[in-house]
């Protein structure tokens, strides 16, 4: 896993790791039943708390992207091409709303952000 934190960012250092293990996940960098790293290997490595480390894994146990089995590790669950494909959709549609609001915070109207979008979509 390539793990990269950002501790000035208004993002919680837990989500950070749970969304880039969620990525490695869809592109399929991390592959079912592949092991991650133990909490207390991944926090010594990334030099953060194991409480960060366990609130990312158990978060992404929740959403089913990994199971934990006791005394053996965190595995990367099997896939469900359906909670995969929803999971693309909400990273995506993320993605568009904070650039929405960033456009919005900066002042374009509704109108100025359409345009901008039929230009990045002209090019599909």
């Amino acid at each position: 896993m390539h793990i990269i934190l950002n501790n000035t960012s208004m993002v919680p250092i837990y989500e950070q790791l749970t969304d880039q293990v969620k990525r490695e996940i869809l592109s399929g960098e991390l592959k079912e039943n592949d092991i991650l790293p133990s909490v207390r290997a991944l926090s010594g490595e990334l030099r953060i708390s194991a409480l960060t480390v366990k609130k990312a894994y158990d978060r992404l146990e929740k959403e089913g992207f990994v199971v934990t089995v006791h005394g053996k590790g965190t595995y990367v669950a099997a896939a469900d091409r359906q909670l995969a494909m929803e999971a693309r959709r909400k990273t995506v549609e993320d993605d568009l709303a904070a650039a929405v609001d960033r456009a919005r915070a900066v002042g374009f109207t509704r109108d100025e952000i359409w345009k901008i979008m039929g230009i990045f979509l002209e090019d599909y």
